[in-house]
């Protein structure tokens, strides 16, 4: 008899990493979809990014996921970066080939998947505002403005930083941006937050009448309940709140995917994930 294939690895990094959902994420998508492959939490020294990688790949790893802090020098790692990498200045997925390291940026193509598959918001025609100028903004401005939404409007406590993705991204949308004051008189149809303050608790200082008649209101951060962005927002009479366990679901799938060229079923995924908006 022949031995046994051995798993095929991959892993999550990041600083810290105890509190990652990847690994249990990956582990559903591969027990689903029949893959042979493990998947572990790498803690790497916040000094110590790119030896932990060559480490892992030396040891047969064929793929990373790269979470906080380390994505923008795992796109200075990469020797082939996509044009999603590429645009948004940071990575979220590595692949290994030979000498070749691959890198992708799934984050805002999870975040479009989520609002647009599992939430049933079309973003096509729609007012959208993004709510923080890092990024998580930078990662979704592509694949939101490839939905073709009437207006993409960024802003940020600092205007100055909104300004500059304008500068950055004016080859490929045009797009409204400016500080949170200069949204007085405005109303969106989605609003996405994508600053940290859903980790910190803080508010966002909106104008009001910020969230339109039956606009989605969308946090990016996960498992975290009412953040203030989401009670802003219900008190705003936004009809429909979200967090962003899906994203996270879904930017997983597209990493598998890349991967694995098997696309698995993330709806059983969410389901188990998903903490109450309470």
């Amino acid at each position: 008899m022949s031995e046994p294939h051995a798993p095929d690895r991959y892993a999550v990094i990041g600083h810290p990493i105890a509190h990652s959902k990847s690994p249990l994420i990956h582990g559903l998508f591969a027990q689903a979809t029949g893959q042979v492959m493990e998947y572990t939490a790498i803690e790497a020294p916040l000094d110590g990014f790119s030896t932990v990688v060559q480490a892992f790949r030396a040891q047969g790893g064929r793929g990373l996921n790269v979470t906080l802090p380390f994505k923008l020098q795992a796109f200075e790692l990469a020797t082939d970066p996509l044009e999603s990498a590429r645009l948004a200045g940071a990575v979220n997925a590595l692949k290994f080939e030979g000498d070749r390291i691959y890198a992708d940026n799934f984050d805002g193509l999870g975040l479009v998947n989520d609002i647009q598959r599992n939430l049933g918001v079309s973003l096509a025609g729609k007012r959208v505002l993004l709510c923080g100028a890092g990024g998580a903004t930078r990662g979704a401005i592509v694949p939101i403005a490839l939905q073709k939404p009437a207006l993409l409007a960024v802003a940020n406590r600092s205007a100055d930083k909104a300004h500059q993705l304008k500068r950055d991204f004016a080859a490929h949308v045009a797009l409204q941006t400016g500080g949170f004051e200069d949204l007085a008189g405005e109303s969106f149809d989605v609003v996405l937050n994508a600053t940290s303050t859903g980790l910190t608790q803080a508010a966002l200082p909106l104008p009001a009448g910020v969230f339109a008649t039956g606009a989605l209101a969308y946090e990016l951060v996960y498992g975290k309940g009412l953040t203030p962005f989401l009670k802003q927002a219900q008190a705003a009479g936004a009809t429909h709140i979200a967090d962003g366990v899906g994203m996270l679901v879904e930017q997983a799938a597209e990493a598998f995917a890349w991967w694995r060229g098997v696309r698995p079923d993330t709806r059983p995924v969410i389901d188990r994930l998903t903490v109450p908006l309470v």
